[in-house]
């Protein structure tokens, strides 16, 4: 049976890979779920009321300093590099999506052994890049590489990333419930797409990359330039209850203690 712990060759990798990739599609569809019924929160209106554009009337407290704050956004980020667009930002502004998805998170590495030097891409199965639909990273860089790209629609995707941003940081109630059900919500940025902040879920499962030799290996094996990284099972053999542990604390501070097992 393979360890779980620092593989030692291709076999192990490659089973890790298959167990990986078991436990990815379950959580996978966890999440899908779980932000199909979080949906009506992540609207936009839900946060920005009126600012956003469509029919009725939508009052929501707090509107204004969520628009504010998207335009402080706005500005810093379009300006600048990779987008380098307008920078202003009306309203009533147009969102064209405001259901939410999932993309797998894609990263470069260079690969580097004692024989050779290889550039590869590392995708990372159990955490997502949360984005409205049809708005891909995958798109977005694109459109970022395109020497013609459409700077409208360059601006839309940029617009729904900062969106969908402000709407997480108020809210609060979502993110807590995706923190419970071990799906933690975390702002994270990449190289390549400056001061843009990426909203991505997490699991409380993490993933890691074995040796560099095993990867150059396993993609030579697969003849293709992405690796999956591997699930940490010490992850999901360690995993605490953290509904129980929350009800003992409270258990115990009031001074009680589990009744003796007769049998011991």
């Amino acid at each position: 049976m393979p360890t779980w712990k620092d593989p030692t060759d291709v076999r192990q990798v490659l089973a890790l890979r298959k167990v990986t990739k078991a436990i990815a599609e379950h959580l996978r569809h966890l999440v899908k779920d779980y932000l199909s019924t979080l949906a009506p929160l992540l609207r936009p209106r839900s946060v920005f009321g009126d600012y956003v554009s469509g029919s009725g009337k939508e009052i929501i407290k707090g509107a204004e300093k969520a628009f504010r704050d998207l335009q402080s956004l706005y500005e810093a980020t379009a300006s600048a590099k990779p987008f380098q667009l307008p920078r202003e930002l009306h309203s009533p502004f147009e969102v064209l999506s405001s259901t939410p998805e999932i993309h797998p998170v894609e990263s470069p590495y260079s690969l580097k052994t004692e024989q050779e030097e290889k550039q590869i891409t590392i995708s990372c199965p159990l955490k997502w890049t949360l984005t409205y639909s049809g708005f891909s990273p995958a798109r977005l860089k694109e459109l970022l590489t395109d020497k013609n790209r459409n700077a409208r629609e360059l601006q839309e995707f940029l617009l729904h990333y900062l969106v969908l941003h402000v709407v997480l940081s108020r809210q609060t109630g979502a993110v807590q419930v995706l923190r419970d059900l071990h799906f933690p919500v975390v702002t994270e940025y990449a190289p390549e797409l400056g001061s843009l902040p990426l909203t991505r879920i997490t699991s409380v499962v993490t993933t890691i990359c074995p040796p560099d030799a095993l990867i150059l290996e396993s993609t030579e094996l697969s003849g293709m330039n992405v690796f999956e990284q591997i699930v940490q099972l010490e992850d999901i053999f360690q995993m605490p209850n953290a509904f129980k542990e929350g009800l003992l604390q409270i258990v115990r501070a009031h001074h009680f203690v589990p009744a003796p097992d007769p049998s011991s």
